[in-house]
């Protein structure tokens, strides 16, 4: 065997690394892949325990409201046609 020098030990080694490299991203690419969309949504300046709910906060506009009281009114109507249903204004 002939001798080592530095340069040919660190283009082994750089060459060995890389192949590590690539089988290890060929053999978990589909869990790696996963992950990195998930990584790529997630905000790190927001922690998910600490965010409140505002969509339960908030009212729905006032026409969204109407339009659900006369639905339920006109349903209890349908179910009940002898009993006349007075709509809540």
């Amino acid at each position: 065997m002939g001798k080592s020098n530095p340069g040919k030990t660190a283009a082994v080694v750089v060459a060995a690394l890389a192949f590590g490299w690539a089988a290890i991203e060929l053999a978990f690419k589909p869990w790696l892949e996963k992950t990195r969309k998930a990584m790529d949504k997630s905000d790190p300046a927001v922690d998910p325990d600490d965010v409140d709910d505002a969509a339960a906060k908030t009212e729905p506009p006032p026409e969204v409201i109407a339009a659900a009281e006369k639905a339920v009114a006109e349903a209890e109507t349908a179910a009940n046609p002898e009993e006349p249903v007075a709509a809540a204004e």
